[in-house]
């Protein structure tokens, strides 16, 4: 399946990009999939949480709307084969500075606020993957102040 998705993903997604390298898909599919996370974590899936997801990645990732609502449906079917977190953290701690973790996880963040309400297992998930990623907790708390100030 993963081959299906490079496939697709260097095509139709990396193409529309620009000036971006063509080697990024394990890092945007794991920052994908881990925005997806907070999503179902909760088992509600609510419209201002996808919102929240579609415009996170069409905004940092550059991407057409098109392109976005299909990179989303692959994180979702790579989050629903996935065993843990470690499998998309992996590919962010080999490939993020400090800066893009802050920023992948101020967006984790602003997904868990999106619908109003920030369920203690949303919260559970952005803490270990905020552990995974090796953030110090005053980090994590810099980046759940910095979403509870953005626009929704």
């Amino acid at each position: 399946m993963f081959t299906q998705i490079k496939d697709y993903f260097e095509k139709n997604i990396l193409q529309t990009r620009n000036d971006e390298p063509h080697d990024r898909l394990p890092e945007d599919l794991a920052m994908a999939a881990l925005l997806i996370e907070v999503m179902i974590v909760d088992g509600d899936f609510s419209k201002d949480e996808l919102t929240s997801i579609a415009e996170t990645l069409k905004r940092l990732l550059n991407l057409s709307t098109e392109n976005v609502q299909e990179l989303i449906a692959l994180s979702r079917a790579e989050v629903d084969d996935a065993t843990s977190l470690y499998e998309f953290t992996r590919h962010i701690n080999q490939h993020f500075d400090l800066g893009q973790k802050m920023q992948l996880m101020t967006s984790m963040w602003h997904v868990a606020f999106a619908d109003g309400h920030l369920d203690k297992h949303e919260e559970g998930i952005i803490r270990r993957v905020s552990e995974l990623i090796h953030l110090r907790h005053g980090e994590y708390i810099k980046c759940k102040l910095a979403a509870k100030n953005l626009p929704y």
